[in-house]
């Protein structure tokens, strides 16, 4: 077999595992936060003023729209540190969100969160296109 033949099947073979791995959907719940939706967001907002949001997708993503107001923090830079720099104590309520019910980005930034004994954390699962989907108002630099 040709070598580029041969590379080029190899590619394919793997190109299942590649596609399922990026499909696949975030869970339905995090231990140790509550999920909300967008409606919920307005709501959250009118309890709370010093409520945080942040959003967890990486800044290209952001580029296209955020939510007024929110936080950039991908979660490639959410650690501790970065969470204390950005919410002023445990108990502050704070949403975390990102692109939809396909990324783990916020995923992984709220149990991050959780981890460090954050007691008010909120994850909007539908995130972005949930958001932008209900035509709710958003901001761009």
């Amino acid at each position: 077999m040709r070598p580029l033949l041969r590379i080029l099947s190899l590619g394919l073979l793997f190109l299942p595992f590649y596609v399922s791995s990026a499909e696949k959907a975030a869970p339905e719940s995090i231990a140790g936060t509550t999920r909300v939706t967008a409606e919920a967001i307005f709501d959250l907002y009118d309890q709370h003023d010093d409520l945080i949001i942040i959003d967890s997708r990486k800044a290209s993503d952001r580029a296209g729209g955020y939510i007024e107001g929110s936080i950039a923090l991908p979660d490639t830079l959410t650690t501790p540190v970065s969470l204390a720099e950005n919410i002023p104590s445990k108990s502050n309520e704070v949403v975390f969100y990102c692109n939809g019910p396909k990324c783990g980005r916020s995923v992984k930034a709220a149990k991050i969160a959780v981890a460090e004994g954050y007691t008010n954390v909120y994850w909007f699962r539908g995130g972005w296109e949930e958001w932008s989907e209900n035509n709710y108002p958003f901001v761009k630099d």
